[in-house]
């Protein structure tokens, strides 16, 4: 009998499946505009009797990511950090889709140390322990997710044992979509003396951050910042902000290099911002990060399965 098994993503927005072999190599892969937000129950079911028509022969299905949350198939809650590995394969919600039996991945929730503030993953806890598994991140240090819910994560010993989640993408994306601030913007974001002017400002917190971004208006009007280099500025501010809150909270892991892991631009932003501010980066493309969670996942549980 066929050992492949199918590894599902399956976001708001997007779905994306793998086809994946006992070694957790990927056979095939297919993606589309069928997020869970865009589906109903009968969406979901169809989804995967789509994926499985495709992919017959693999018996094991797990997904992760907001199929699991209380707007996805089923409610698969969320692991309290610190966790491991181990601790989050056990926790997997077992539910029935489509007469298939699938193994969702819970999310992450943790009260942070600095403030005892909750907060919350899910999709990226996948990913970290993908990379975690797979030796491409230190078992002790700070890692950060940069994008539209950025997350910055405390991670002990090879477990994740805090994070804090900051919206500095999904901010800077609505500000420069409309608004008073789409009005100043006439270029796209960029590294460069606007984007470090930003990052400086916002990191200074001599002001809040609402006082700060209703300046680069000023600034434009002014003729003290150019249109082309508000949206650099705008990014550098939020950015900054971001990382003089994740220092603030986690400044004893401030002392050693940063793991930056997400798409290659915008890491290279916040690995620019981390350098003015006098701290390193490394950075990780996380193209294959959640393959490499689903293959940690399957080997710690999939003899079960």
């Amino acid at each position: 009998m066929s050992k492949d098994f199918i590894a599902i993503n399956w976001g708001s927005s997007n779905f994306r499946a793998y086809l994946m072999d006992d070694n957790s190599n990927v056979i095939d892969a297919w993606s589309e505009a069928a997020g869970i937000a865009s589906l109903d129950r009968a969406g979901m079911t169809t989804q995967i009797e789509r994926v499985t028509e495709r992919w017959p022969g693999a018996k094991i299905l797990y997904a992760c990511g907001m199929i699991g949350s209380n707007i996805g198939w089923a409610d698969a809650g969320y692991a309290e950090c610190p966790i491991g590995l181990d601790g989050l394969s056990s926790r997997m919600r077992v539910t029935t889709i489509a007469d298939r039996t699938m193994h969702i991945v819970p999310g992450l929730a943790c009260h942070r140390a600095s403030d005892g503030a909750p907060d919350i993953m899910r999709g990226e806890e996948t990913e970290l322990f993908g990379l975690l598994g797979s030796g491409r991140l230190p078992n002790n240090g700070l890692v950060a997710l940069p994008g539209t819910h950025g997350k910055w994560v405390r991670v002990v010993d090879g477990s994740v044992q805090e994070f804090m989640t900051a919206m500095s993408g999904e901010i800077f994306d609505r500000l420069t979509a409309q608004g008073l601030l789409a009005s100043i913007v006439s270029a796209p974001a960029s590294i460069g003396s606007a984007f470090a002017d930003g990052v400086r400002s916002g990191a200074s917190k001599r002001l809040g951050l609402g006082t700060q971004l209703f300046g680069a208006r000023a600034r434009v009007i002014r003729d003290e910042l150019a249109r082309d280099d508000a949206a650099s500025y705008l990014r550098g501010l939020l950015i900054g902000a971001e990382i003089a809150d994740a220092r603030s909270a986690y400044s004893a892991s401030f002392g050693d290099p940063v793991t930056l892991v997400g798409s290659t631009p915008v890491c290279a932003m916040y690995a620019e911002a981390l350098s003015l501010l006098g701290t390193n980066a490394r950075t990780i493309d996380a193209a294959d990060a959640t393959v490499l969670g689903f293959a940690a996942l399957h080997a710690s549980i999939g003899a079960k399965a």
